[in-house]
């Protein structure tokens, strides 16, 4: 093989490691430069003081289930949302912790909702919920246009899987760019459901 054609098959290996991290991230942190106002903590956890969020973005459409949903409807409830693709290994690790918490969390003021994305057909995504015992809607979002809705340089979600807390007022107060397990997902909810 000649040099050429090796720095050929290099490259061309690289760029599809980078497309495959980036399509289903196992963990990870993002800055985002500027005046962000938001602290990114251990494990690619971040969180905005409770005066300087920002609004999320519109985010509603049909569901896995053919329902329709939008998640500005919660306000008023702290809302998890769990941006996953049941094409995607550390979404099906994670699954049946966000399936535990959400029905821990039902009665107390905390709305679960998913957002499946990527996957070409609901049949999988509806399988994957029922094998994870997941109760809660996910809004389907194929090609990823919700995801983008997120302006940059903001708590936006970057990676499958990725993980914002919606407090009661619908501004983005925490993301994790990883696999979360109960521990961690619980962490990250309390703080914002205790806010006056």
């Amino acid at each position: 093989m000649s040099t050429r054609s090796r720095a050929s098959l290099i490259g061309a290996v690289a760029a599809v490691a980078a497309l495959t991290l980036s399509a289903c991230g196992s963990g990870g942190i993002s800055g985002g430069g500027g005046d962000t106002n938001f602290v990114t903590g251990d494990h690619g956890v971040s969180t905005v003081p409770q005066g300087k969020r920002g609004a999320a973005p519109d985010l509603s459409g049909k569901t896995i289930d053919g329902k329709t949903l939008t998640v500005g409807d919660y306000r008023g409830k702290v809302v998890v949302l769990n941006f996953w693709g049941s094409w995607c290994g550390p979404c099906r690790a994670e699954a049946k912790y966000f399936a535990k918490v959400s029905r821990e969390y039902a009665d107390k003021g905390v709305q679960f909702v998913g957002v499946n994305t990527r996957d070409t057909n609901v049949t999988s995504a509806v399988s994957f919920e029922k094998d994870a015992g997941i109760t809660y809607p996910s809004l389907y979002d194929p090609t990823g246009k919700l995801m983008l809705r997120f302006r940059k340089g903001t708590l936006n979600p970057q990676l499958i899987p990725s993980t914002l807390i919606l407090d009661r007022h619908g501004k983005v107060a925490a993301r994790a760019l990883e696999q979360l397990d109960a521990t961690s997902l619980t962490e990250m909810i309390q703080p914002v459901l205790a806010e006056k």
